[in-house]
C-alpha cells in the first residue's frame, strides 16, 4: 500500500505537470477526440503535446509491456492512474479500437513479430483501425459470416461485405473475419489483418437517425491479402481457420469498451452532464425527475463497482466467460437511461437540433445514438441470453 500511495502522489504530480488545461474540459465535439492514424490531424497544440506525453511516459497503454509502447503498470497501478486522470477529468489522450480490441488479442495470440510491428504502431497513434466482423444477414449468429479468402498459396483473394465496420472510411488497416474454409462453420475463419487502402477496398458511409455516423459498409473486391507482412510476421492472427478463438476472446473486450467498464462517463454521477447539455438543474427539476436521477447515480456506482470486482477476479483467476456479456448489457441499458433523463431534464430544448445554443443539437443526437449501444458488439437478447444459460445455468426453450 506504501507503493502504491508513493506512485499516487508521482502520478499526480506527472499529471499536473503534462496535462494541459484543454485537455481537462468536457468532449463537445469528435475534434476533441484524438484516433491516430495516417491521415490524423491534432486540433490544438494541446491536444498533440498531451498525447506526446503521454506516449513518452507509456501511459497510452499504461498495463502494456514497456517493449511494445506501455508503461508495464500493474492492475493496481493502472487502477490508480485512472483514478488520477478521473480526478482531474482529464481526456483520453488518445481514442484506439487497437488500443480496445486489437491490442489485448495480440498480446495474447499474436507472434512477437506482430507484437513488435503492430503494438508499438498503436501506442503511438501511427496507425488506426476498424473491425471487419458483421456482415448482412451475420449479425448475432457471426459464424455465418460468407466473405471468403481463396487460398493462392502466399496469399488469399478475399471477396464480401462487412456492415457497420466503424469508421472504415478513416481507418489505415482493418481486422478482419474472413472465411476460408466453407466446410466447417466455426473452425473455417480466419482472423485476418490487411491494409485499407489495398486495391479492391471499398467504403459507404451508412447514415443514422440521428443525422450522423461512424458506421460504414465495407466491401471486397478480389482484394490480395498476402499471408505474411515479413519473418514471424504473418497476415492472420492465431492459426489459418482457428480465427473464431481469436474472435471470441476479442468480443470479449469490445463488450467492455462499448459497457464503459474502463468507468467511462456513463458510469459518472449525472449533474456535471446535465449542466452541459439540458441546462436545468436543481430546484426547477420536477422531484419525481430529481428522485429518478439520485437513482441513477446510485445504480452508476453499483455498476463501477460491479466493474472493479470483475477485474479484481480477472487477476485472481476467477473470471467467469461470461462477465463481459453481463457488463455489456448493464452498461448500455445504463447508458440509454443516462440520456433519456438527460432529454427529460431539458424538457423542450432537449429537442432542438441545429442550434449553437446545444452544440448542434448534441443533447438529442446523443440519445439517438445510444441506441445502437444495444445492438453492436451483440444484441441486448443475445446478452441476456448468454447470461440466463452460462451464469444462471437457466434450461433453454
Amino acid at each position: 500500500m506504501a507503493d502504491l500511495e508513493t506512485f499516487r502522489s508521482e502520478t499526480r504530480a506527472w499529471l499536473e505537470a503534462n496535462c494541459p488545461p484543454e485537455m481537462r474540459e468536457p468532449v463537445r465535439d469528435e475534434s476533441d477526440i484524438y484516433w491516430g492514424g495516417r491521415r490524423a490531424t491534432f486540433k490544438n497544440g494541446a491536444q498533440k503535446a498531451w498525447l506526446e506525453a503521454c506516449i513518452n511516459k507509456g501511459y497510452t497503454v499504461p498495463s502494456w509491456p514497456k517493449a511494445y509502447g506501455g508503461a508495464g503498470l500493474s492492475p493496481a497501478e493502472a487502477k490508480v492512474l485512472r483514478e488520477e486522470m478521473g480526478r482531474i477529468n482529464a481526456r483520453p489522450p488518445l481514442s484506439s479500437f487497437g488500443i480496445w480490441m486489437l491490442g489485448p488479442a495480440l498480446l495474447h495470440f499474436g507472434t512477437e513479430g506482430q507484437k513488435q510491428r503492430f503494438l508499438n504502431e498503436i501506442a503511438r497513434g501511427e496507425i488506426r483501425w476498424c473491425q471487419g466482423y458483421s456482415e448482412p444477414g451475420s449479425g448475432s449468429d457471426l459464424v455465418s459470416l460468407q466473405t471468403y479468402g481463396e487460398d493462392k498459396d502466399d496469399h488469399w483473394i478475399v471477396n464480401g461485405q462487412k456492415v457497420w465496420t466503424s469508421y472504415a472510411d478513416q481507418a489505415d488497416w482493418i481486422f478482419c473475419l474472413v472465411r476460408t474454409d466453407k466446410a466447417d462453420k466455426y473452425s473455417g475463419i480466419t482472423f485476418m489483418l490487411f491494409d485499407m487502402a489495398s486495391e479492391g477496398v471499398s467504403t459507404k458511409p451508412i447514415l443514422l437517425i440521428s443525422g450522423n455516423s461512424p458506421f460504414c459498409e465495407t466491401f471486397f473486391d478480389n482484394v490480395e491479402v498476402p499471408k505474411s507482412y515479413g519473418e514471424d510476421c504473418p497476415a492472420y492472427v492465431g492459426q489459418i481457420n482457428r480465427g473464431w478463438d481469436v474472435a471470441k476472446y476479442l468480443l470479449g473486450h469490445e463488450r467492455e469498451m462499448i459497457s464503459g467498464a474502463d468507468g467511462g462517463d456513463r458510469t459518472s454521477g449525472i449533474g456535471a452532464a446535465m449542466k452541459r447539455h439540458a441546462g436545468k438543474l436543481g430546484d426547477e427539476l420536477d422531484p419525481v425527475l430529481r428522485a429518478e436521477l439520485a437513482m441513477f447515480d446510485v445504480d452508476a456506482l453499483a455498476y463501477s463497482a460491479m466493474g472493479e470486482k470483475f477485474l479484481d477476479e480477472i487477476k485472481v483467476g476467477k473470471a467467469h466467460p461470461a462477465q463481459p456479456n453481463m457488463m455489456k448489457y448493464a452498461g448500455t441499458e445504463l447508458n440509454k437511461r443516462r440520456h433519456e433523463l438527460m432529454m427529460a431534464a431539458g424538457g423542450s430544448r432537449s429537442l432542438e437540433w441545429e442550434s449553437e445554443e446545444t452544440e448542434g443539437g448534441k443533447p438529442s443526437r446523443s440519445w439517438l445514438r445510444t441506441k445502437a449501444n444495444s445492438i453492436e458488439g451483440g444484441t441486448s437478447e443475445v446478452m441476456l441470453n448468454v447470461i440466463a444459460k452460462r451464469i444462471l445455468d437457466l434450461p433453454g426453450a
